[in-house]
Parts: C-alpha cells; structure tokens; sequence
C-alpha cells in the first residue's frame, strides 16, 4: 500500500541559497516519485538524506526527534527549516499506525516511551533492552501494519543477523499494507526484493539499482579485494 506517492521541494530555486536549501542535493530536488511500498534513501554522509527524510517526517506529521504521531515531547530543536517546503502528495488511501524511527534520537524516544506510555506496547522498558535489542522490539511489538514507517538509519544498532531480521519485518509489513521510506547506507536493508532506491549526491537525487549503490560496490570490492584496500590505506601486511 502506497500513503505518500511523491514528495515536492516547493521553495522556488533562486531562493535555495543558505542552509539546508543549498546542500547540493536539496538545492537540485524539485520531486521525488513514490512508486513502492518500500523505498530507500542512500548517499555519503553530507549529502543531506537524513535531513531530507526529517522533513518528510514532519510534514507526515511525526515529532522531529522521532515516535508515532502522538509523541508531542521535546528534549532539543536540531530539525532543519526545511519542512517549511517540502509537500507531501498522499494517495486516496490512509494509513491507521505510523512511526518515525530517527537513530540518532532513539534514545530520547525510548525515555518518553518510559515515562509517558505504556511499555507493554512495546515488549517492555525499551532501556532494559540493548540498543539493537529495542529497534527489534519496536519493529516486533510497536509496528502494527496498515502503517507509514519513515526510519533514518536503522542499521545504526543492528548486527548483520538483526538487520536480515528487520528485513523479514519489514517484509511481513508491507504484507499488510504498510509503506516504508528509509534512509541508509546498509547494503543488506537495500536488498530488500523490488525496492526503489534513490541515491543522493552532490548533482541531486536520482533512482539507481542495487548494483549502482555505492554501499553495494565498496563492500563488494573490500570483501573481494580486503588484502589490496589495506596495503593501499597504508597497512603492513
């Protein structure tokens, strides 16, 4: 099930001159198109994903640091102004549960889930789990399906196992109508069969395959090559 089925940059282009608007990949974004339930978001550090899936989070209505749309807490403003722009173009179909999963907030989110809402929802005190340990609880007692799941690197806290784990999860949701927008650099997560993904770059977004990934490539090539890349990054071997 598809709830969002593009995302627009509205902020005329002779107005993208400061920060975020002028990060090369925002400043070339005009739309991107939704055509999957699941898509993902790929790209050096720098080039803007995660602050570009922040602003989609926000206009979905979810809180900037992360939570279902019912969170309403706030520990520290470190969103960009970029939600102001960019428009959401939702389907005729609405989804019932939703969760923005932001790595780097997760903590905060936990703490809230602590003090403020019911913990059984969520298998438990997410703060008596391992950091990998509660993104998997979450995925598996929170996630209901019929939802809009919005993640910014997921793979942070997970091991190779829990993110081929999180992969059948994420399977079995869009088995009941849920749509994912994630943003990555696990080339395990991207494998996920039919997914679209969009590379950022300094040139802008634009939709490549698996194989293109830089994530794919480099890994592919270090696994192959591991002696070679370590003799030339200055080892002794």
């Amino acid at each position: 099930m598809i709830y969002i089925s593009k995302i627009v940059n509205n902020r005329p282009i002779e107005k993208r001159i400061e920060y975020p608007y002028n990060i090369p990949s925002i400043i070339n974004l005009e739309n991107i198109i939704l055509n999957k339930e699941v898509t993902f978001i790929t790209g050096e550090n720098g080039t803007g994903k995660s602050t570009l899936i922040e602003a989609v989070a926000i206009n979905a209505g979810f809180n900037p640091e992360g939570g279902s749309r019912n969170f309403n807490f706030k520990t520290q403003d470190s969103h960009s102004e970029l939600f102001e722009d960019i428009q959401l173009i939702r389907t005729a179909y609405r989804n019932t549960d939703g969760f923005f999963l932001r790595a780097e907030s997760f903590y905060n989110v936990a703490t809230a889930i602590d003090e403020y809402f019911a913990q059984s929802f969520y298998g438990g005190s997410l703060h008596e789990c391992s950091h990998g340990e509660s993104f998997l609880a979450l995925l598996h007692h929170r996630l209901r399906g019929n939802g809009l799941y919005i993640f910014d690197e997921p793979e942070s806290a997970l091991s190779i196992v829990s993110q081929l784990n999180m992969l059948v999860r994420i399977q079995q949701l869009v088995k009941t109508k849920s749509q994912f927008i994630i943003a990555t650099h696990s080339p395990i997560l991207m494998a996920y069969p039919g997914a679209d993904i969009f590379e950022v770059a300094i040139d802008g977004i634009k939709l490549i395959s698996y194989e293109e990934t830089e994530q794919y490539r480099l890994n592919k090539y270090f696994m192959n090559n591991r002696q070679q890349v370590l003799f030339e990054l200055g080892f002794n071997l």
